[in-house]
């Protein structure tokens, strides 16, 4: 570790990090990629760090794609992954619904394929995928028809999220004993050239605000990621480092995990941001304070090649 947070990882001090861990989980969009191209020497990165016998992970909130569907993603970009590395929300609800809810029955879900497909492939069946068109009036709306099978009403990202939608989970959530249960907190998602479009964190709150329940979240910086992972690969967390470039979700999983944790620029977040952090002395803040930044995860390359 280094003698303050938020230091440079330069020099020595990369190969030093790099030796003192077995396993490193890597946040995707903005750390390993932007949209549909990889972060110039990423490949190399990943490539190298399990030529030389590290663990890697891919841990994402985005909940719109299955484990295979990034795996194919990562290959197309060149590198050498397999299914069973990636970790998105939308296979681990499913893992938390089945092993933590222990769930026997049916889930309302307000989210994409990729995580009807994820439940499916535990055994949940779920309802509610798709456009739910508003019809009648409020008393009707207040008494639609409902599953009595179901018992989880699971948010993640739904771009066919509307009224009629929120009024179902609402009218499911009346039943004290029904979940709730959410991929992400995350309220947006940014894209290139500065904007952004609203995220999951957006729909999750207008359900918890209907329902005035709060959601039990299981993506970053909520622990149950990596318990995910470290569940199934025997993880070390002293041994561990978790690579990102969001302050609020990557940085703050790492540290509520006891991870070591690696900024990288290439994203969202900044060196400044974490300053900030840092200077506040709030107790939570300190929490998104990184131990180490670089301005890429290609700034590695060199210890990896020595």
């Amino acid at each position: 570790m280094a003698v303050s947070k938020c230091s440079r990882l330069t020099g020595p001090l990369i190969k030093q990090t790099l030796d003192s861990v077995d396993s490193v989980l890597f946040d995707c969009d903005g750390v390993i990629w932007r949209g549909d191209q990889a972060i110039p020497g990423a490949s190399d990165v990943i490539n190298l760090l399990k030529k030389s016998g590290k663990k890697v992970f891919f841990i994402t909130n985005n909940s719109t794609k299955t484990r295979k569907m990034y795996a194919d993603k990562l290959a197309l970009m060149g590198f050498k992954v397999t299914e069973d590395e990636v970790f998105g929300t939308a296979y681990c609800s499913a893992m938390y619904l089945k092993n933590v809810s222990k769930l026997q029955g049916k889930v309302y879900l307000i989210g994409s394929n990729a995580m009807r497909q994820e439940l499916e492939k535990v055994g949940i069946q779920q309802i509610g995928v798709g456009p739910d068109p508003i019809s009648g009036v409020q008393v009707d709306w207040a008494n639609v028809p409902l599953d009595p099978e179901v018992k989880a009403v699971v948010v993640g990202f739904d771009e066919h999220f509307s009224y009629m939608k929120l009024n179902r989970a609402l009218q499911y959530l009346n039943n004290p004993n029904c979940l709730l249960v959410g991929t992400n907190t995350d309220t947006r998602l940014p894209l290139e050239g500065g904007k952004a479009v609203p995220g999951t964190g957006c729909i999750l709150k207008a359900v918890e605000t209907a329902a005035q329940r709060q959601a039990q979240t299981v993506g970053k910086p909520n622990h149950f990621m990596y318990d995910c992972v470290a569940s199934q690969f025997d993880l070390d967390r002293d041994r561990c480092l978790m690579v990102g470039d969001r302050l609020d979700t990557d940085i703050l999983l790492g540290s509520n995990c006891g991870l070591k944790t690696l900024l990288t620029l290439t994203g969202v977040s900044t060196v400044a941001d974490a300053e900030a952090h840092q200077k506040s002395g709030c107790p939570e803040r300190l929490g998104m304070v990184p131990d180490y930044y670089v301005e890429s995860i290609a700034e590695l390359l060199p210890a990896l090649q020595g």
